[in-house]
């Protein structure tokens, strides 16, 4: 099966060199697929672009910045008859790959997404939410934004990522595809044996109580469809050089 592997990026020089590097060598431990990787730059201000280029990553660019815009630019050029979307600060091993690939290519599987690991030890509190998240995720069949993989087919067919959304499009998404696959008898999967590996530098960022606030906006309706109200989003490069 060929698949496509598409990355959204906004100013993430600092840490796509290390992620590309970690999913070139997921993509060469998988055997019985073909894949690509795409990144999509979106209007990033720093090398993000040229840092992807060189390494052998697909580079196009999206203009608005806008995380659902980022995915959807990447899946309209990608080849694959399956995507990944992986996050630009996150990578994925070998294993959950070829096993990701494995459900959607075995006919039964529409889609789904992974219980998610910390990139490095985290405090107790932190820890705790990340525990919380992944309970969450695999009971209510809830893909994470970090590792998200479908079928190209139920992808075009629903729209792709709602562009409504500021954040949480993955929700969104999560909950179209069961849709789709739920019709075709096809399952919607959060695998739980290799968990994606994921950077924690928003704990670095902000406050415990400004990442309740993030996290409790999921579940407030309407907040996200409010950029000023999902702006922990998408003020990531004043954090990183402050």
């Amino acid at each position: 099966m060929r698949y496509s592997i598409v990355v959204p990026a906004w100013n993430e020089a600092a840490f796509i060199g290390e992620s590309l590097e970690r999913l070139r060598e997921a993509m060469d431990g998988v055997s019985g697929h073909v894949g690509e990787l795409v990144v999509v730059d979106n209007n990033s201000t720093d090398a993000t672009a040229e840092i992807a280029r060189e390494g052998g990553a697909r580079v196009v660019f999206e203009p608005i910045n806008r995380i659902a815009r980022a995915r959807n630019a990447g899946a309209g050029v990608a080849g694959g008859d399956a995507f990944v979307f992986v996050d630009a600060d996150s990578w994925c091993s070998a294993r959950l790959l070829q096993t990701a690939l494995d459900r959607l290519a075995g006919g039964r599987t529409v889609g789904g997404g992974s219980t998610i690991a910390s990139d490095r030890p985290v405090s107790g509190g932190a820890r705790r939410g990340l525990d919380l998240w992944n309970r969450i995720g695999t009971t209510l069949k809830l893909a994470a934004g970090c590792f998200v993989y479908c079928r190209r087919d139920a992808f075009e067919a629903i729209g792709g990522f709602s562009e409504k959304v500021y954040a949480g499009e993955e929700i969104f998404l999560s909950r179209a595809l069961k849709r789709w696959g739920r019709r075709r008898g096809l399952a919607f999967e959060v695998l739980d044996e290799d968990p994606v590996v994921t950077s924690v530098r928003k704990i670095d960022w902000y406050t415990p109580a400004q990442l309740a606030r993030q996290t409790a906006l999921v579940l407030l309706p309407g907040a996200l469809y409010s950029k000023t109200l999902c702006r922990t989003w998408y003020d990531a490069d004043n954090r990183r050089d402050g």
